[in-house]
């Protein structure tokens, strides 16, 4: 095997030359720099007090021990006696009432439940089924994607696993609560988005110049689409007061901005899709370039670009139909009511995420050929260094 040849599962282009490495450097290192500035000039101080309905409910953990009739002559109320596992109370004995109606779940001895705690409530009225405690099979659950990752990916699969743990801690420490404060969404969303594509692109792929290829060009995409939405959420007279969510955030934290919540969700939702095309194509340019170290920049840019329209074409319908799938029951509401279609969609329920699917696809459309470009241009570099230090013996 020549030494042109890929070696394991590493590409065979060689060490970037120096001059290479420093232009990598230049163009990352102000990133870097901005995003420890946008997170430290946007880090919660913490102090953030909320008042509104339901604030002062407690929550906790409990495990249904027997049911029976409330003390109130209620037809269908029931009442359990559960042993509180975490939250106000525990660990002790309590009473919660239940739901009850037609379609209220149905509640067994046994059951792990969520309850929630007023003080302020009558005796033996405090304690109240929230929902069921799905913490242990969605655990479980978790533990299966766990091992299946590091099944297939191996030592790779840890980085990922790494990866993903450190997106999640840094939206619970940083980004929700920045946002909660007043911060700017939008700002909070692309400090977040830079933050965990410097992080997790070199944790899950390596420190090399393919992650850095691949940060740029979702980098560039990511600029893209937070441009589109910002004109396209102004243009629509979007107001993100929607759903019961965002309006029970405007009643409890009315400094939130909520049209800037929906251009955050959609950075940091778009993230995840970029990463996965912009390392798929710098992988796909760094081993057209292995397998034929005589391409030109141009024949790598036009062969990997053949990879990248099946790609960003499937990817493109997997996230639009991923938010069809979100506002489905909706949609089977304004078919029931007999709206015409352009009505329907035109409800800002509906239309917000037509919103998020369209300009995600366009981020995705955008990020093959610039990342494409940016890997034949580094890769086809690589490849006419690797052949000048070769020699004529450079094939294999």
């Amino acid at each position: 095997m020549g030494a042109g040849h890929s070696h394991g599962d590493r590409p065979g282009l060689g060490p970037a030359p120096r001059q290479l490495r420093v232009l990598m450097a230049l163009l990352v290192g102000p990133l870097v720099l901005a995003t420890v500035i946008g997170v430290a000039v946007l880090w919660p101080d913490g102090d953030l007090e909320i008042s509104g309905p339901g604030v002062d409910v407690q929550r906790g953990t409990a495990q249904v021990q027997e049911i029976g009739e409330c003390r109130q002559d209620v037809v269908g109320c029931q009442l359990a006696q559960v042993e509180l596992l975490s939250g106000p109370g525990a660990p002790g004995e309590a009473e919660a009432l239940l739901p009850y109606g037609e379609r209220a779940p149905v509640v067994e001895p046994g059951d792990r439940i969520i309850v929630s705690y007023t003080a302020e409530a009558p005796e033996g009225e405090q304690y109240a089924f929230q929902d069921f405690d799905r913490g242990p099979p969605l655990l479980v659950l978790t533990l299966l994607f766990a091992v299946g990752v590091l099944a297939l990916s191996r030592w790779r699969g840890i980085g990922a696993l790494a990866s993903l743990a450190y997106s999640l801690v840094l939206i619970a420490v940083f980004t929700l609560p920045a946002i909660m404060e007043g911060s700017s969404p939008l700002a909070v969303a692309v400090v977040t988005a830079a933050a965990i594509m410097l992080v997790t692109l070199y944790l899950s792929h390596g420190f090399d110049v393919r992650s850095t290829v691949a940060m740029l060009g979702t980098l560039i995409s990511l600029l893209v689409i937070g441009t589109i939405g910002w004109v396209f959420t102004g243009v629509g007279h979007f107001t993100g007061l929607v759903d019961e969510g965002s309006q029970y955030i405007s009643g409890i934290a009315a400094q939130v901005d909520l049209r800037g919540l929906l251009l955050a969700g959609l950075v940091i939702g778009a993230l995840g899709v970029l990463d996965d095309v912009t390392v798929t194509q710098t992988w796909a340019v760094w081993e057209l370039a292995d397998v034929d170290p005589d391409a030109s920049t141009r024949t790598l840019f036009v062969r990997a670009m053949r990879i990248g329209r099946s790609h960003a074409a499937s990817t493109v319908n997997t996230l639009v139909l991923a938010y069809v799938g979100a506002t489905l029951p909706l949609m089977l509401v304004f078919s029931a009511l007999d709206l015409p279609f352009g009505i329907a969609v035109s409800q800002e329920i509906v239309a917000q995420e037509v919103v998020r699917g369209l300009v995600g696809g366009l981020g995705i459309l955008a990020a093959v050929p610039v990342t494409t470009l940016i890997a034949a241009l580094v890769a086809g570099r690589l490849v006419r260094e690797r052949t000048a230090d070769a020699g004529p013996s450079h094939r294999a």
